[in-house]
Protein backbone atom coordinates (compact mmCIF):
# COMPACT_ATOMS: atom_id res chain seq x y z
CA UNK A 1 0.00 0.00 0.00
CA UNK A 2 1.29 3.14 -1.30
CA UNK A 3 2.41 5.97 1.47
CA UNK A 4 0.67 9.08 0.99
CA UNK A 5 2.73 12.03 1.52
CA UNK A 6 1.43 15.43 2.51
CA UNK A 7 1.67 18.11 0.26
CA UNK A 8 3.26 21.74 1.09
CA UNK A 9 0.11 23.44 1.68
CA UNK A 10 -1.00 20.61 3.90
CA UNK A 11 1.85 20.97 5.91
CA UNK A 12 1.89 25.14 6.04
CA UNK A 13 -1.17 24.83 8.61
CA UNK A 14 0.12 22.05 11.18
CA UNK A 15 2.98 24.30 11.25
CA UNK A 16 1.08 27.54 11.70
CA UNK A 17 -1.03 26.17 14.71
CA UNK A 18 2.12 25.83 17.05
CA UNK A 19 3.92 28.84 15.93
CA UNK A 20 0.41 30.26 17.29
CA UNK A 21 0.40 28.36 20.15
CA UNK A 22 3.88 29.94 21.14
CA UNK A 23 3.00 33.65 19.72
CA UNK A 24 -0.52 33.16 21.56
CA UNK A 25 1.74 32.88 24.86
CA UNK A 26 3.76 36.02 23.98
CA UNK A 27 -0.31 38.32 23.40
CA UNK A 28 -1.73 36.60 26.53
CA UNK A 29 1.18 37.72 28.76
CA UNK A 30 1.21 41.29 27.26
CA UNK A 31 -2.28 41.45 27.66
CA UNK A 32 -2.09 39.97 31.21
CA UNK A 33 0.74 42.46 32.33
CA UNK A 34 -0.99 45.33 31.13
CA UNK A 35 -4.27 44.12 32.41
CA UNK A 36 -2.93 44.03 36.08
CA UNK A 37 -1.20 47.39 35.46
CA UNK A 38 -4.95 48.33 34.91
CA UNK A 39 -6.52 46.59 37.86
CA UNK A 40 -3.52 47.57 40.40
CA UNK A 41 -2.39 50.88 38.73
CA UNK A 42 -0.85 52.53 42.34
CA UNK A 43 0.96 49.16 42.52
CA UNK A 44 4.08 49.70 40.72
CA UNK A 45 5.18 53.25 39.28
CA UNK A 46 4.79 52.79 35.45
CA UNK A 47 7.96 53.89 32.49
CA UNK A 48 6.41 55.17 29.82
CA UNK A 49 9.71 53.81 27.53
CA UNK A 50 7.94 50.21 28.96
CA UNK A 51 4.49 50.55 27.81
CA UNK A 52 5.96 51.55 24.65
CA UNK A 53 8.14 48.84 24.32
CA UNK A 54 4.87 46.62 25.38
CA UNK A 55 2.64 48.05 22.18
CA UNK A 56 6.01 47.80 19.95
CA UNK A 57 6.29 43.99 21.21
CA UNK A 58 2.23 43.67 21.14
CA UNK A 59 2.27 45.05 17.51
CA UNK A 60 5.34 42.85 16.20
CA UNK A 61 3.58 39.88 17.32
CA UNK A 62 0.70 40.60 15.48
CA UNK A 63 2.30 41.63 12.57
CA UNK A 64 4.24 38.23 12.80
CA UNK A 65 1.35 36.14 12.31
CA UNK A 66 0.32 38.07 9.41
CA UNK A 67 3.84 38.22 7.38
CA UNK A 68 4.09 34.44 8.46
CA UNK A 69 1.29 33.58 5.87
CA UNK A 70 4.40 33.91 3.37
CA UNK A 71 6.00 30.73 4.44
CA UNK A 72 2.66 28.91 2.72
CA UNK A 73 4.87 29.67 -0.23
CA UNK A 74 7.42 27.13 0.86
CA UNK A 75 7.48 23.92 -1.14
CA UNK A 76 10.09 21.87 0.67
CA UNK A 77 9.63 21.73 4.36
CA UNK A 78 12.09 19.90 6.31
CA UNK A 79 12.47 19.68 10.07
CA UNK A 80 15.28 22.32 10.07
CA UNK A 81 12.82 24.80 8.85
CA UNK A 82 10.14 24.10 11.13
CA UNK A 83 12.36 24.33 14.02
CA UNK A 84 13.70 27.70 12.86
CA UNK A 85 10.30 29.00 12.87
CA UNK A 86 9.33 27.98 16.35
CA UNK A 87 12.58 29.13 17.32
CA UNK A 88 11.48 32.61 16.04
CA UNK A 89 8.23 32.35 18.04
CA UNK A 90 10.14 31.13 21.31
CA UNK A 91 12.20 34.09 20.88
CA UNK A 92 9.38 36.73 20.50
CA UNK A 93 7.89 34.84 23.24
CA UNK A 94 10.73 35.53 25.67
CA UNK A 95 10.60 39.14 24.64
CA UNK A 96 7.36 39.28 26.55
CA UNK A 97 8.42 37.65 29.35
CA UNK A 98 11.11 40.30 30.15
CA UNK A 99 8.21 43.12 29.80
CA UNK A 100 6.08 41.42 32.04
CA UNK A 101 8.05 39.12 34.48
CA UNK A 102 6.44 36.90 37.23
CA UNK A 103 6.89 39.29 40.25
CA UNK A 104 7.90 42.88 40.87
CA UNK A 105 8.85 42.26 44.15
CA UNK A 106 12.59 42.89 43.87
CA UNK A 107 12.17 46.23 42.01
CA UNK A 108 10.43 49.82 43.10
CA UNK A 109 8.89 50.34 39.53
CA UNK A 110 9.30 49.43 35.82
CA UNK A 111 11.67 51.96 35.02
CA UNK A 112 13.71 49.94 37.57
CA UNK A 113 12.86 46.78 36.49
CA UNK A 114 13.17 47.87 32.85
CA UNK A 115 16.62 48.55 32.96
CA UNK A 116 17.70 45.90 35.16
CA UNK A 117 16.93 43.57 32.80
CA UNK A 118 17.70 45.71 29.31
CA UNK A 119 20.77 43.41 28.11
CA UNK A 120 18.95 40.71 28.14
CA UNK A 121 15.74 42.53 26.14
CA UNK A 122 17.69 44.23 23.57
CA UNK A 123 19.42 41.29 22.94
CA UNK A 124 16.89 39.30 22.29
CA UNK A 125 15.46 42.33 20.15
CA UNK A 126 18.47 42.29 18.24
CA UNK A 127 18.31 38.22 17.70
CA UNK A 128 14.69 38.62 16.02
CA UNK A 129 16.17 41.75 13.81
CA UNK A 130 18.60 38.80 12.54
CA UNK A 131 16.30 36.06 12.53
CA UNK A 132 14.13 37.93 10.55
CA UNK A 133 16.72 38.05 7.88
CA UNK A 134 16.79 34.51 7.30
CA UNK A 135 13.37 34.42 7.75
CA UNK A 136 12.87 36.63 4.81
CA UNK A 137 15.18 34.51 2.95
CA UNK A 138 13.28 31.02 3.58
CA UNK A 139 10.51 32.93 1.69
CA UNK A 140 12.16 33.38 -1.51
CA UNK A 141 14.48 35.65 -3.17
CA UNK A 142 11.78 37.60 -4.84
CA UNK A 143 10.25 37.93 -1.26
CA UNK A 144 13.75 38.98 -0.15
CA UNK A 145 14.48 41.31 -2.82
CA UNK A 146 11.05 43.22 -2.83
CA UNK A 147 12.30 44.50 0.14
CA UNK A 148 15.28 46.39 -1.82
CA UNK A 149 18.10 48.39 0.04
CA UNK A 150 15.91 49.46 2.92
CA UNK A 151 15.39 46.22 4.60
CA UNK A 152 19.44 45.11 4.02
CA UNK A 153 20.16 49.07 6.07
CA UNK A 154 17.41 49.08 8.12
CA UNK A 155 18.38 45.72 9.97
CA UNK A 156 22.72 46.68 11.16
CA UNK A 157 20.73 49.89 12.35
CA UNK A 158 18.64 48.50 14.55
CA UNK A 159 20.98 45.69 15.54
CA UNK A 160 23.29 48.52 16.69
CA UNK A 161 20.92 50.77 18.28
CA UNK A 162 19.73 47.59 20.23
CA UNK A 163 23.93 46.68 21.28
CA UNK A 164 23.99 51.03 22.10
CA UNK A 165 20.76 50.13 24.32
CA UNK A 166 22.25 47.60 26.19
CA UNK A 167 25.56 49.62 26.95
CA UNK A 168 23.46 53.02 27.85
CA UNK A 169 20.91 53.93 30.52
CA UNK A 170 20.72 57.39 29.39
CA UNK A 171 16.51 57.73 29.55
CA UNK A 172 16.33 60.12 26.50
CA UNK A 173 18.31 58.06 24.16
CA UNK A 174 15.44 55.02 25.20
CA UNK A 175 13.00 57.51 24.77
CA UNK A 176 13.94 58.47 21.20
CA UNK A 177 14.36 54.63 20.14
CA UNK A 178 11.55 53.30 21.22
CA UNK A 179 9.81 56.41 19.56
CA UNK A 180 11.74 55.71 16.41
CA UNK A 181 11.34 52.04 16.33
CA UNK A 182 7.31 52.23 16.69
CA UNK A 183 7.72 54.60 14.28
CA UNK A 184 9.32 53.01 11.52
CA UNK A 185 7.33 49.74 12.74
CA UNK A 186 3.75 51.12 11.67
CA UNK A 187 5.67 52.94 8.81
CA UNK A 188 7.02 49.51 7.67
CA UNK A 189 3.90 47.87 7.84
CA UNK A 190 1.69 50.13 6.15
CA UNK A 191 3.96 50.51 2.94
CA UNK A 192 4.34 46.63 2.46
CA UNK A 193 2.18 44.01 4.62
CA UNK A 194 -0.85 46.22 4.38
CA UNK A 195 -1.86 43.00 2.46
CA UNK A 196 -0.94 39.93 2.32
CA UNK A 197 -0.94 39.03 -1.26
Amino acid sequence: MPTEIASPHDVFPHIRIVMGMVIGLGVTRLLSGTARIVQHPGQYRLYAVHLAWVGSVLLMLVHFWWWEFGLYAIENWTFGKYLFIIFYAITLFLLCALLFPDSMLDYTSYEDYFYSRRAWFFGLLAATYLLDVIDTLLKGPEHFARFGNEYLFRTPVFVALCLVAILVRDRRFHIAFVAAALIYQISFILRLFDTIV
